[in-house]
């Protein structure tokens, strides 16, 4: 009996290609930018499984002829990259890496949260720029201070329920907005459920932690803006099309807000000629939320364990459309 084949879309740790290979053939992408999108279909009929990461896109015309597919494994929480819906149809199983990013991913939102706050980057920015020339003057780089100020945080999720958990150490006041309440969120961290428009009228910084769907795409334009302080510094480490990347640049540029700080872009990369790139009140990283070594070792090998029992037919450890396995499957026998 032949062995399997999988394709890998980028360089993963060593130990979760071991492991594959003790089962499969591996087809791996070895450079660092993405495999094309051509070449990701010319692949789908040749593989079994496909592992892949949020810059890959999995759709109707890669899935209609991925005619071997038998699981398709992603390297992270989000997975609006896959066209869920067509893979289920075609009841092949997508595996994903929930709950080892949360934390990380909070102290990363944490992270920049602050860095804006004390304007962190603008500041390195001026003193590498030799322009420090006054050693101390009581007006010069005036930030925003975060204990005992107030933080929304649209949507409750993991992450989001990490982040009022750091919040609440810097004794912030703090809102959320969801889809359903978390009552055992509010209990445990004292947030406090309120509208989208309330909690953008009333929160000092803005957070967003809600996944990307047709509802959330674009859910921050030039109303939300309008509604927001114009002292208000905005967060984003979900996704980069949840927020208008055209009406955040006029909105920073006429300072109808003050600083936005983002791990997410729209698009990603940005183009080096991106007007966001032109301001001085924007703190951006490159995707970097989860980017620890030891987390991001957790998520390859959940992956590679996901994809592993997608090629044997097991049920996987995280599944996101459990739908698409076969009854026996999803019952464990």
């Amino acid at each position: 009996m032949s062995r399997p084949t999988v394709f890998i879309t980028r360089k993963v740790h060593d130990e979760a290609l071991s492991l594959i290979a003790e089962e499969c053939n591996i087809d791996l992408w070895e450079q660092d930018a993405p495999p094309p999108h051509k070449l990701l279909c010319n692949r789908a009929n040749d593989v079994d499984g496909i592992m892949t990461n949020v810059m890959d896109r999995i759709d109707v015309e890669f899935l209609k002829v991925a005619a071997n597919l038998k699981v398709i494994s992603q390297i992270a929480v989000g997975l609006d990259n896959i066209d869920l819906v067509e893979a289920t149809r075609r009841e092949i199983p997508v595996g994903y890496t929930p709950g080892v990013v949360s934390e990380v991913t909070a102290d990363h939102t944490m992270g920049i949260l602050l860095a804006s706050a004390h304007r962190l980057a603008e500041s390195d920015r001026w003193v590498r720029n030799g322009q420090w020339k006054i050693a101390f003057h009581p007006l010069f780089w005036l930030g925003s201070e975060v204990h005992h100020s107030t933080l929304g945080i649209i949507g409750m999720g993991r992450i989001g329920a990490e982040v009022a958990k750091r919040a609440k150490a810097f004794d912030m006041e703090i809102l959320y907005n969801n889809p359903t309440r978390k009552p055992l969120v509010e209990a445990k961290f004292g947030t406090r459920y309120t509208s989208l428009d309330a909690l953008l009228r009333q929160s000092d910084f803005v957070s967003i932690h809600c996944p990307l769907s047709n509802r959330t795409r674009n859910l921050i334009g030039a109303r939300e803006f309008n509604l927001m302080k114009s002292t208000a510094i905005l967060i984003n480490t979900a996704r980069g099309p949840i927020v208008n990347s055209r009406e955040l640049y006029l909105a920073l540029k006429s300072r109808a807000i003050a600083y936005a700080a983002l791990d997410v872009t729209d698009p990603e990369p940005l183009a080096p000629e991106d007007p966001l790139l032109t301001l001085d009140n924007i703190l951006i990283t490159p995707h970097l939320g989860s980017a620890t070594e030891s987390t991001r070792k957790k998520m390859t090998m959940i992956a590679a364990h996901n994809l592993l029992q997608g090629i044997r037919g097991d049920s996987l450890i995280h599944c996101a459309n459990p739908e698409a396995l076969k009854p026996a499957t999803r019952n464990g026998i």
